[in-house]
């Protein structure tokens, strides 16, 4: 087993609440290590949950790892894709910026989930002409999907 997969196993075992779930882990490829491990949760996920799970692994990773390294536990930011089906669940409602594999670039706001799609609203038109439009997108056309802020 690698040590990105000791370090994805570790964190599955030691997330203390069943609504957090680990989004990604990235591991440098030069030494000394940094381990990046993301994780979320259907609720959110706050910082004093974040520095517990820190703790826990850094315990753990000690014994496993001899090198140097530097762990990061965070939440994924407004500038990180989503990745996971569940994250996409926790953001209905929210604004979403996708990304199709063709490169086309659509806005709206992620009204709903299914299995093998998500569907958005899109707006088109201005002012009193504005219609709103679902459009719906099958994950396997998704290249890259963003949480959009409103400040409106």
């Amino acid at each position: 087993m690698d040590l990105k997969e000791k370090i994805k196993e570790l964190v599955e075992k030691s997330l203390a609440n069943a609504a957090h779930f680990l989004v990604e882990v990235v591991v440098s490829k030069h030494k000394p290590w940094k381990f990046t491990v993301i994780v979320d949760g259907d609720q959110g996920i706050t910082i004093d949950d974040c520095a517990s799970l820190s703790r826990v692994m850094n315990e753990t990773l000690e014994t496993e790892v001899s090198d140097p390294y530097t762990l990061e536990v965070s939440t994924p930011g407004l500038d990180h894709p989503l990745k996971l089906k569940r994250q996409y669940k926790k953001n209905i409602g929210r604004g979403l910026k996708v990304v199709r594999k063709d490169k086309r670039i659509l806005n709206g706001k992620l009204k709903q989930i299914e299995e093998e799609k998500i569907v958005i609203e899109t707006e088109t038109g201005e002012g009193k002409k504005t219609e709103v439009n679902p459009v719906e997108i099958p994950f396997t056309e998704i290249e890259k999907a963003f949480v959009t802020v409103s400040f409106k």
